[in-house]
């Protein structure tokens, strides 16, 4: 039981596009929704769709690669009176090219952003879930985190750890009432792609494209069973399966071709 006046919401990071904003039209008809994200514009916009579809929509406009970002969101949380029920962590980017040509405090800050604010977040507000037996974390990891990435090395380094991360806290918090899922999709038709030209990439001639909404879709339903692990869509399946069959060594130069673009 929550103590009167609190409520228990739904807080999204990345909410302002991508899989994000479609997590948060998934969600909406029933708890309140943090948008998270650094595009007020597009913050409010996506508040007003989630409250024509049902639910309360709170805005917070925040880089969260910045210093004391959780404790940002945690005194947000605080001052509208909200508890987190289910933390979707959906904020991410990736960097394609060779590791050692890219500029390193950009690939710093995607291990900022992919992986130390995951963790951040995330542990911040787990120990009042489990205190209160009852919500999760939705962690948005890749297919690229099956494997080692040549030519997106270090993006897909962030979703390994993601992925391990996220599966050892599933098993940590057996029988306690909380649930951590992770969703290992693979390419996504999304601004992540697009805007840095990673749409080019030969991987989409094997992988067909999903939709974020389909990723969404799969999400919530994947969490609401308790899964630990939600892989969306069949051709995405089945790259996993090849994953786990095939030796890394002989994976390792066809990833190398597929990440290079066309």
């Amino acid at each position: 039981m929550l103590p009167d006046g609190l409520r228990p919401a739904i807080v999204i990071t990345g909410a302002s596009n991508g899989i994000g904003l479609a997590m948060a039209r998934a969600a909406a008809g029933s708890q309140p929704i943090v948008l998270i994200g650094r595009s007020q514009e597009r913050l409010e916009a996506i508040a007003r769709e989630v409250e024509e579809r049902g639910s309360e929509a709170f805005v917070l406009n925040l880089d969260l690669i910045a210093a004391g970002a959780a404790s940002r969101v945690k005194d947000y949380l605080d001052d509208n009176r909200l508890v987190c029920d289910v933390l979707v962590n959906s904020a991410g980017h990736g960097i394609q090219g060779l590791a050692a040509a890219q500029p390193l405090a950009d690939q710093l800050d995607m291990i900022d952003l992919n992986a130390r604010l995951l963790v951040e977040l995330t542990l911040a507000l787990l120990p009042a879930m489990v205190g209160r037996r009852r919500g999760g974390v939705i962690n948005m990891g890749s297919i690229a985190g099956l494997v080692p990435g040549p030519h997106m090395a270090v993006y897909y380094a962030t979703k390994s750890f993601v992925s391990s991360f996220s599966q050892a806290l599933h098993e940590e918090l057996r029988n306690t009432g909380v649930t951590v899922t992770c969703v290992v999709p693979g390419p996504v038709e999304t601004d992540f792609l697009s805007g840095r030209g990673i749409k080019d990439l030969r991987v989409f001639s094997y992988l067909p494209d999903l939709t974020a909404d389909e990723v969404a879709a799969s999400a919530w339903r994947g969490f609401r069973r308790g899964k630990r692990m939600v892989v969306p869509g069949l051709a995405s399946k089945a790259a996993a399966l090849l994953t786990w069959l095939v030796p890394t060594g002989l994976i390792l130069p066809k990833v190398a071709s597929v990440q290079k673009r066309k």
